[in-house]
């Protein structure tokens, strides 16, 4: 099992190194101002995702891919190390500040934690790699301390749109791999990347019927973005910025776009910047959209669910009931509702307080959670009454249902112990209509309290 893991360890190493080292090479084929500095740089984003996801013990694979990226480019092995060094010491201390302050692997979910994210991981860390970079190469003579400045932004702004671009893409897919999605939400995400790709395409690509290719439209990129960021997850929002950024950089290199100018670094920097606030933007909005519905969903869940048991509510099971009367008038199944009284709430809690009370109630609700049918409805019906609709059932099996339930409460095994009376009702023999179905049951459960009570005198 030992060897097992080291060696599937191994292999994660490996497939990071390799995915650096691609990454690598195919940035520094765009380091135009000079060969150590690109202003596209994604193995930044890798490097981060590794740290935050897999731990800070990934670092030889990190080191050793920057080391055989540069010792394979540029420079010399003194400045292969320094360069090296700074892209892993960039990498751990921009986990470090993720992990510390935006919540980790988690710090796309909330707008706060993503522009904390930004301010910390692109905007803080990258300064590390490229003052370690820029200052190696210029010792080494391999460029002119006249041209630190240039260079130096050129080296940040490249590593930074790693961060802001490729991380977050990177590290939502890996928490979140599995899709989800019916049917139609498929075709919705269809439809997006296809509009992605020829808006893309028009704006950078030059695709706009015009004889000139660099009208200012990349506004045209920020409708897509905004239904990305409602209608889908973070990681859909993530990757669609990920798809426009490619479209974008392939683009202005071939002379089209709103970003173009005199020179391939300059014109690159700018749609750097663009791509980087762009990003920021579409994930703060989805992690604020994501948010809201998941308000939503806990308003919705409370509206219909007891807070302390987490049973259905009155009114939860007033609709359910509703619902079966309707099936029946529509199949002719009949249905059963079982009410169930906990006995002696009152003398537990004058007995042990009111949080054992609460807790007693709790146990009632786990074991009818236990007891119940996925198509079963159980709720809290009010104070210490429980009820279960059941439909497609008759009055044996109701019966046997209730009585299983009684018996599971009696030995549950905690203290102190519980009892609960129990009366079944069966649409519609019993009641045809959901006032006249709780009444029904609720005389059964007075019913069955008298008897037990007679036969506690008997004895």
């Amino acid at each position: 099992m030992i060897q097992s893991r080291l060696l599937r360890r191994l292999g994660l190493l490996l497939a990071l190194g390799a995915a650096y080292f691609i990454a690598g090479k195919l940035g520094l084929r765009l380091a135009f101002l000079n060969a150590s500095a690109t202003a596209v740089w994604p193995p930044t984003g890798i490097a981060l995702v590794a740290f935050v996801l897999l731990g800070y013990d990934v670092w030889p694979a990190i080191l050793a891919s920057a080391l055989l990226v540069n010792l394979t480019t540029a420079g010399s092995v003194a400045t292969s190390v320094g360069i090296a060094l700074g892209n892993t010491l960039e990498g751990v201390v921009g986990a470090y500040l993720v992990n510390r302050f935006a919540r980790g692997r988690r710090a796309f979910d909330r707008p706060q934690d993503v522009f904390i994210f930004t301010a910390l991981a692109a905007m803080v860390s990258t300064t590390v790699s490229a003052t370690l970079g820029v200052t190696t190469i210029s010792l080494a003579g391999y460029a002119r301390w006249a041209d630190y400045g240039p260079i130096w932004w050129t080296w940040w702004l490249g590593d930074a749109a790693g961060d802001l671009v490729v991380a977050p893409a990177l590290m939502l897919w890996f928490v979140t791999p599995r899709l989800r999605w019916q049917r139609a939400k498929l075709i919705e995400a269809a439809a997006l990347l296809l509009w992605v790709i020829v808006v893309g395409l028009t704006v950078f690509g030059g695709l706009f019927p015009s004889r000139v290719k660099n009208y200012p439209l990349e506004f045209l990129c920020l409708p897509l973005l905004i239904w990305a960021a409602f209608r889908f997850p973070q990681r859909e929002a993530a990757s669609a910025v990920v798809v426009l950024s490619g479209i974008a950089i392939w683009g202005t290199l071939h002379g089209f776009g709103p970003f173009v100018r005199a020179t391939h670094n300059e014109s690159l920097l700018l749609l750097q910047a663009f791509m980087g606030v762009t990003s920021v933007m579409t994930l703060a909005l989805a992690a604020l959209v994501a948010e809201r519905n998941q308000v939503e969903d806990r308003l919705r869940q409370l509206a219909v669910s007891d807070p302390l048991t987490g049973l259905a509510n009155y009114r939860q099971l007033t609709y359910a009931i509703d619902a079966e009367i309707k099936r029946f008038q529509r199949t002719e199944r009949s249905f059963a509702l079982v009410l169930l009284d906990m006995d002696g709430l009152k003398k537990i809690n004058d007995s042990f307080g009111h949080l054992v009370g609460s807790l007693a109630l709790c146990r009632v609700a786990e074991t009818l959670f236990g007891s119940c049918r996925a198509m079963d409805t159980a709720a809290r019906f009010g104070g210490d009454e429980f009820a279960v609709v059941l439909p497609e059932t008759g009055d044996a099996a109701a019966w046997h249902v209730a009585r299983r339930v009684a018996e599971r409460v009696a030995r549950d095994g905690e203290k102190p112990s519980l009892s609960v009376s129990v009366g079944v009702a069966v649409y519609p023999r019993d009641g045809d209509s959901l006032e006249a179905l709780l009444s029904a049951a609720d005389r059964s459960l007075y019913e069955s309290k008298a008897r037990r009570r007679a036969k506690a005198r008997v004895r």
